[in-house]
């Protein structure tokens, strides 16, 4: 039957349909020409958002962390207001200011700011200091003080880097 099959194509002119290697290949390459395009386009659009747009963000100044400028302090040491003031605070502090300016001025204001904190450490109870929330509240009214003598910049924050009671 396949000879009579082969034998009417013939007479009619056909050629036998022979099945080609060369399609599968040619499709293989074709896919692997399209997969290294694909990967071409995401690895440039991903180079071009990390290096072009990422430059930009990080230049901007609201973006980057900008380092704090400190400014130490001599140690503190008071009588606390209770057990006939047997109790005692030692505290170290760093201020952290805004702007090189406020740190000229608390230069020139150094022995208004030690009285005033002196004031405000000797009237505080054991019990106000011992937890952290009362830290908390002492550095805010630390900031709030020191930043009634500023003009030029501010104090942002108040680090104790030494805090004993005894």
């Amino acid at each position: 039957m396949a000879k009579e099959e082969l034998k009417e194509e013939e007479h009619l002119g056909q050629q036998p349909e022979v099945k080609k290697k060369g399609s599968l290949v040619k499709w293989i390459l074709i896919g692997v020409v399209l997969l290294v395009i694909v990967g071409g386009l995401a690895g440039g659009g991903a180079f071009f958002y990390f290096k072009v747009m990422g430059d930009k963000k990080t230049a901007s100044p609201a973006q980057q962390p900008v380092a704090g400028i400190f400014w130490p302090m001599e140690p503190f040491i008071v009588n606390l207001v209770d057990n006939n003031g047997e109790r005692y605070l030692k505290v170290i502090l760093q201020l952290e200011v805004n702007d090189q300016a406020a740190v000229a001025e608390l230069d020139v204001f150094k022995p208004k700011l030690r009285d005033n904190i002196l004031d405000l450490l000797s009237v505080k109870s054991y019990k106000e200091l011992i937890d952290v929330g009362g830290k908390q509240r002492l550095r805010d009214e630390l900031v709030m003080r020191l930043n009634s003598f500023l003009t030029k910049g501010k104090v942002v924050k108040v680090y104790f880097t030494e805090f004993v009671i005894q």
